[in-house]
């Protein structure tokens, strides 16, 4: 007869691992993001069927977030790991994080983000409703700059939005607000593309690879976060700039995995998109429209899809963190 107590025990033991989650949050110089983070995880509620841990992952090279980490463990009522990842990249600092954590869910706050307390408590849920591998909450951006003619726009850019209701989806998201399972993340080498470091887009690259895997993907539509847009970022300059960069995301990726036809497509699209939107957001800017910056917007996207080359890829992480800022910035 098989024995019923280790059957009972490995029971348990597999209960306890599917209730464990570890909150991620990669930081690099964000002292009062990181506080609010942080105390935005330690208010959840509704988790108590769950074991939770966070693990800091400090990006700066000089490891600024250590003692904030420290103290915030001290008093924390779960167990807090802080990790330092000298080698500045978003992929680097995720992928240490994901090296430290052994909980069989991993969920991804960042570090100018702010978390309801029912936030984690609902990813779970929509997880275990659809059975899901991958779970995406919305985001809502807070503007903390007096109102301008292009703040829904700069809302709008810096938000996520997705179905009214929670359901499986057929496309994904970006790694912030997001559950992994982590028996899903690949087993043989990190999960972020290190070649992404400075541009961002590793997290694109990770989960297109899991939803051609097969991957069952959720929306978890009550389950939003709010991110905290500065000043220095609510500008055209800044948002048409990173336009640009999303923009060469698909040619880039394209032309690193040899698609050279591809690619092609890509940056014809690119062209059209870029002559068509933006003469029209010339014109309606000069006449004063609010709705130029939204065609700007995908004026620049087109214009990356177009000059993608290397020379012309444009950071906003990594490397691109390390050089000194103009004056008055």
């Amino acid at each position: 007869m098989p024995d019923s107590s280790a059957s009972l025990e490995a029971q348990v033991t597999t209960a306890h691992a599917l209730s464990t989650v570890c909150v991620i949050i990669p930081t690099f110089r964000r002292p009062q993001g990181l506080a609010t983070a942080l105390a935005s995880v330690a208010g959840q509620t509704d988790i108590a069927h769950l074991s939770l841990s966070v693990i800091v992952c400090d990006n700066s090279p000089e490891a600024s977030a250590r003692a904030q980490a420290e103290a915030f463990a001290a008093t924390a009522p779960f167990p807090v790991s802080y990790v330092h990842e000298p080698a500045t990249g978003v992929a680097n600092a995720r992928n240490s994080a994901v090296a430290a954590c052994d909980s069989a869910f991993i969920a991804f706050l960042d570090d100018d983000e702010e978390a309801p307390a029912g936030w984690l408590g609902k990813l779970m849920a929509t997880q275990a409703r659809f059975a899901a591998d991958v779970v995406f909450g919305p985001v809502e951006a807070r503007l903390t700059t007096p109102d301008t003619a292009y703040n829904g726009y700069f809302t709008r850019f810096f938000s996520r939005f997705g179905p009214a209701q929670s359901e499986r989806l057929t496309s994904y998201y970006g790694c912030g607000n997001s559950l992994i399972r982590r028996a899903c993340l690949p087993q043989d080498h990190a999960p972020f593309s290190v070649e992404q470091n400075d541009m961002g887009g590793e997290d694109d690259q990770l989960f297109h690879s899991l939803m051609l895997g097969g991957a069952v993907i959720a929306w978890a539509a009550d389950a939003p976060v709010f991110e905290d847009v500065p000043p220095a970022r609510a500008r055209l300059s800044y948002t048409l700039l990173r336009a640009f960069a999303y923009g060469q995301g698909p040619s880039y990726t394209a032309a690193l995995t040899g698609k050279p036809f591809t690619t092609a497509a890509w940056m014809l699209q690119g062209t059209a998109q870029a002559v068509i939107f933006g003469l029209l957001g010339l014109i309606l800017m000069a006449t004063g429209r609010k709705t130029s910056a939204a065609r700007l917007d995908k004026a620049a996207r087109g214009l990356g899809k177009l000059v993608w080359m290397p020379p012309f890829k444009v950071g906003f992480y990594g490397t691109a963190l390390l050089k000194p800022k103009p004056r008055g910035r």
